[in-house]
């Protein structure tokens, strides 16, 4: 069994990145009402679920996530503390000092580079003396998600090659598969937020 890890807190400016509690399973259901989210991040028990019990389904490990192993982050809004996204650094140290990472953002928080800065910021705990004390991270996706391949390559995780059919969806459907990597060495700039317009603008 994995070791547990103690649960982190990391301020990012207008959001903060915590671990989820069972109070953000409303923000969790209306994310999940997302095709995308729901295609390529919520997994097979969720989705085989009913759909009023999918945001509890994936909740629900999500919350003890730290105790087995991974580093699950709910991507809240700093003022109000809703969820906007998750990033999440999973099967830490399964391979000496590496781990692998997924994250998903709400469709109404698109557009600030919200994904990339999260992703960012989570790989640099992850590879800090004070944090996991990684070497390398890894993330895939398939190439018919362009929009995570972009969000990979601004949060500095080059891409390293392709995996065929490795991406099996719920219906069976296969597809190829990006492999991203970044490493503890790698020199990479923080991705800027989009400035958002201001209201009634």
């Amino acid at each position: 069994m994995a070791a547990a890890l103690h649960p982190h807190r990391i301020e990012l400016g207008d959001v903060v990145l915590r671990p989820f509690v069972a109070a953000d399973e409303a923000a969790v259901d209306r994310a999940l009402q997302d095709p995308g989210i729901l295609r390529w991040t919520a997994g097979t028990a969720v989705i085989s679920s009913p759909a009023d019990k999918r945001a509890r389904r994936w909740l629900e490990p999500r919350i003890d996530s730290w105790a087995r192993g991974n580093a699950v982050f709910a991507v809240a809004d700093a003022q109000s503390d809703e969820v906007l996204g998750s990033v999440t650094l999973r099967d830490v140290h399964r391979v000496p000092d590496q781990a692998v990472a997924a994250y998903w953002v709400s469709p109404a928080a698109r557009g600030r580079r919200l994904g990339a800065r999260a992703l960012d910021v989570a790989a640099r705990w992850g590879f800090a003396s004070d944090g996991l004390r990684l070497h390398r991270i890894s993330l895939d996706h398939s190439l018919v998600n362009a929009g995570s391949c972009r969000v990979a390559v601004r949060a500095g995780f080059q891409l390293e090659g392709v995996l065929r059919d490795y991406y099996v969806e719920p219906t069976g459907q296969r597809h190829d598969s990006h492999l991203h990597a970044r490493l503890a060495t790698d020199v990479v700039p923080r991705p800027e937020a989009v400035a958002q317009p201001a209201a009634g603008s």
